[in-house]
Order: structure tokens, then C-alpha cells, then sequence
């Protein structure tokens, strides 16, 4: 029987084993830490829990304005009684109840699970070092999915270990009165969202000059608008010169000569990846920080070796690198699959909420494409209105010679969960005037979509 290798128990890599295992391989699945990866331990699922926990509180503030007076009073007395601890234990047994499915669906496909670290010998056999020694095995083809790492550029690099990033800002032990949060991109903004919302000031710090700078610029304007009405302090357009730990609190020196001084920092200014100990090498194969160049649809890296997940650097999402995962065991194991990366659709869970599929404006114009944009705001939609949540808008993209849906940009309330239709429609092909025959349920927020398409 083939046996397939899986390096790395992520959101690429445990998909990408229990796809082998179902086409009828062996499989070996090797972790050196711990199940689920980044995403599910230190990244998408404990932040989601943090930001569900605000949002929540952020709710009660909202309620308490529909009713008497002393009603206002209440819910700022219970918006004040927001406890750090039980929102980190809520989040923790989330993330240890996922991480236990993730072990039974393992189980259940039969598929070996090594807790260590492997490392190529040639193309057909690796070492894997555990805590009961080195082991030997041999393989016929094998899964890179061995994810990435928190990036820590200078001034940064010499504050690894008194400075927070995504490994272990979830084990925050407490909430700091101000913190300086380093990126503006979809980290730095879900989380500056989440610390705010919980009493922290927050001074959020990006190089471009605006927020999300890889989003629709009308998204980033909203998302920039709400974030100043809340308090928090931008700084766009800015870089960190200089950054000191001076007794208790950080002392950061941006390019336009600012000095902030701040409790503590949270770098979200990337990631990296770092594939020294495969001993890449051995087996003819280059890599850098941004990881390994394998064939963008099939995911092949040479011959039996494909890879998956953030270690391929065409787009760091989770459900992306399950896709990729996917697609590169089903190739490995000779049932051609392809992955499109322009089919992933890309959801910020701030408020309010932003998501993305296919090419934005700047995208297509770059690509010589002459487009058509069909927009309409939530200020219109019936359900926006009743429930007082009009703030965003859908928008809509299409070739303008075929009709053909290329892309798609959702702000406001549920736009991750609305950003799904948009999915189904470039995953199908669809065009505006196929797109107008669908008929969505009044009133709901997807309506929406279907009133852009109109515009």
C-alpha cells in the first residue's frame, strides 16, 4: 500500500491526511506541536472567541439604549464588569474542544499521528525526532504543511520574548491599560478592534497609508471611520524607527518623530516561514521566508514532495491551505484536483465586519481588465434599517465585455457569512445577468447583494 507522509497537523495538514486516508493510503501525520496549528491553537479560533466575548459586551451597551433610563445604567454597570479571566477560559475550552475532534477524525481514518520533528534523508526517507529518540521512515510521497511563524523585522528583533505576537497573546495574563499594536492588516485590526472594546487604549501603527491596504479602499475608509469614533489612535502612513524597553513600559519611536510610550506591544506585521530542520536541501529543494514555489494549481513542489498551507506563500488563510491540503493529497494520489486561488474568499472580523473574493478595483485595472461595479448600500436594505445596523455596503464586479462575475466586496453585519454567495458565484461562473435569476429571501441582509446587482 502507498504511504503518504503529512508534515505539519494544521488547518493544510490534517485535512490534507484525512483526504489521503479516504482514497485508500497509508497515512502518517507528523506534528511537533500540537494539533490544529497556528489556526486553532494561537490564531483564527482563540480570536474569534475574544472578539465574539467584545461584541458581546459591545451588545449590552446597545440594548441598554432601547430602554428606560436606568436601563442605560445597568448595562453600563454590566458592560463594566467584563471579566478577562472567564474570557480566556472560554476561549481555551473552544480551542481544546476542536482540538479533540481534530484527534477522534485522525482515529477514525486511521491515520498515524507522530508528535516530533522530521527531517528529510533523501526523497524517499526522513527522520523523525521525538521524545523517545529518532526513528527512521520511509515514504513514497509526502505533504509539506508546516505552516509559519510570527515575522519580527527590526527594531522588533530584538524584542522577541518581552513583546506579544499571535504565539502568545492568547496567554495574556492580563489586560494591559495601553498597547501599541504593530500592522494594520487583518490581525492587528481584529485584534486593536477586541483591546478596545475591553478598555484598552490602543495605538494601531501601519506602514501604508491606510488600513488593510490589500482590501477595497472604501473598506479600509469605513472600517478607519468606526475605528476613530471608538478612540483608537491611528497611524498610518508611519514605521517604527526605534524601539526600547525602558522599566515598565515600551518607549516606540515612529518615522515622523512621534515617541509613544505604551505597556506592551503586539507585532502583527506578518509571517515567515523557517524550513531549516526539514533539511530541504537534501532532497534539491530552495526555500525563503516566504516559503517553497510549488505549481499554484496542482500544489506539486518535485515529483513525489508537494506542499500546502502558509509554507506555499500564495495566500495565509486557513481555509485556503485546507483547499491546498486537500488538492495535493488527491494529486499525490493520482485523482487530479486544482486549487484556485482567486476562488478563497478573505473575511476581517472587526466591526464592522469586512470580506473580499476575486479581484478588487485596483486588481482588475492592473490587469488591463475595463470593469463594471454594481453597488448598493445597507442604508437601503429593510433589515439593515429595522435592526438600526446600516453601516456598509455590497459591492459587485464583473468584466465589462462578458458579464462574468470577477470579484466581489462586502462591509456590515454578517459579511463573512454573506461573502459565501459571492463563492459559489465565481466558483460557478457566473454572470451579473445569471446572478440577477436568484432570488433571496425579505428582508435579510443578502438581499443586498441582489440589490448591487441591479446598480
Amino acid at each position: 500500500m502507498k504511504h503518504v507522509v503529512v508534515i505539519g497537523g494544521g488547518p493544510a495538514g490534517y485535512p490534507a491526511a484525512l483526504k489521503a486516508a479516504g482514497l485508500g493510503v497509508q497515512v502518517t501525520l507528523i506534528e511537533k506541536d500540537k494539533l490544529g496549528g497556528v489556526c486553532l491553537n494561537r490564531g483564527c479560533i482563540p480570536s474569534k472567541s475574544f472578539l465574539d466575548a467584545a461584541h458581546r459586551f459591545q451588545a449590552v451597551l446597545s440594548a441598554g439604549e432601547l430602554g428606560h433610563p436606568s436601563a442605560v445604567e445597568l448595562a453600563q454597570q454590566l458592560f463594566a464588569l467584563r471579566d478577562f479571566d472567564k474570557v480566556k477560559a472560554r476561549q481555551q475550552a473552544a480551542t481544546r474542544k476542536l482540538s479533540q475532534g481534530i484527534s477522534f477524525l485522525l482515529k477514525k481514518a486511521n491515520v498515524h499521528v507522530l508528535n516530533g520533528e522530521a527531517s528529510f534523508i533523501d526523497q524517499h526517507t526522513l527522520s523523525v525526532s521525538s521524545a523517545a529518540g529518532k526513528q527512521m521512515l520511509s515514504f513514497d510521497g509526502a505533504i509539506l504543511a508546516t505552516g509559519s511563524q510570527a515575522f519580527y523585522p527590526a527594531p522588533f528583533d530584538t524584542l522577541r520574548g518581552q513583546i506579544y505576537d499571535n504565539s502568545n497573546f492568547f496567554e495574556m495574563d492580563h489586560l494591559p491599560k495601553d498597547i501599541a499594536v504593530i500592522g494594520g492588516g487583518v490581525i492587528g485590526c481584529e485584534m486593536a478592534d477586541f483591546l478596545q472594546a475591553f478598555g484598552v487604549k490602543v495605538h494601531l501603527i501601519e506602514l501604508q497609508s491606510r488600513l488593510l491596504p490589500q482590501e477595497e479602499e472604501n473598506a479600509s475608509r469605513i472600517l478607519t471611520q468606526e475605528f476613530i469614533k471608538r478612540g483608537i489612535s491611528l497611524h498610518v502612513g508611519v514605521h517604527v524607527t526605534a524601539a526600547t524597553k525602558i522599566a515598565n513600559e515600551f518607549s516606540l519611536i515612529l518615522s515622523n518623530g512621534e515617541e509613544l510610550r505604551v505597556e506592551t506591544v503586539l507585532a502583527s506585521i506578518g509571517r515567515t516561514v523557517d524550513l531549516t530542520a526539514l533539511q530541504l536541501e537534501r532532497i534539491g529543494i530552495t526555500w525563503d521566508r516566504k516559503g517553497v514555489r510549488v505549481n499554484p494549481q496542482t500544489m506539486q513542489l518535485k515529483e513525489n514532495v508537494y506542499a500546502a498551507g502558509d509554507v506555499t506563500g500564495l495566500l495565509q488563510l486557513a481555509h485556503a491551505a485546507t483547499r491546498q491540503g486537500e488538492v495535493a493529497a488527491c494529486n499525490l494520489c493520482g485523482v487530479p484536483a486544482q486549487y484556485h486561488n482567486e476562488r478563497i474568499a478573505r473575511a476581517i472580523y472587526t466591526t464592522p465586519e469586512i470580506a473580499g473574493i476575486g479581484l478588487t478595483k485596483e486588481q482588475a485595472k492592473a490587469q488591463g481588465m475595463e470593469i463594471k461595479t454594481h453597488k448598493s448600500f445597507l442604508l437601503a436594505n429593510g433589515r439593515a434599517v429595522a435592526q438600526n445596523q446600516t453601516e456598509g455596503y455590497a459591492e459587485w464586479i464583473s468584466d465589462a465585455s462578458s458579464g462574468k462575475i470577477v470579484g466581489a466586496s462586502l462591509v456590515g453585519v454578517h459579511a463573512s457569512e454573506l461573502i459565501q454567495i459571492a463563492a459559489v458565484a465565481l466558483e460557478a461562473g457566473l454572470t451579473v445577468e445569471q446572478m440577477k435569476q436568484v432570488v433571496f429571501a425579505h428582508p435579510t441582509f443578502a438581499e443586498s447583494l441582489a440589490e448591487a446587482l441591479n446598480r
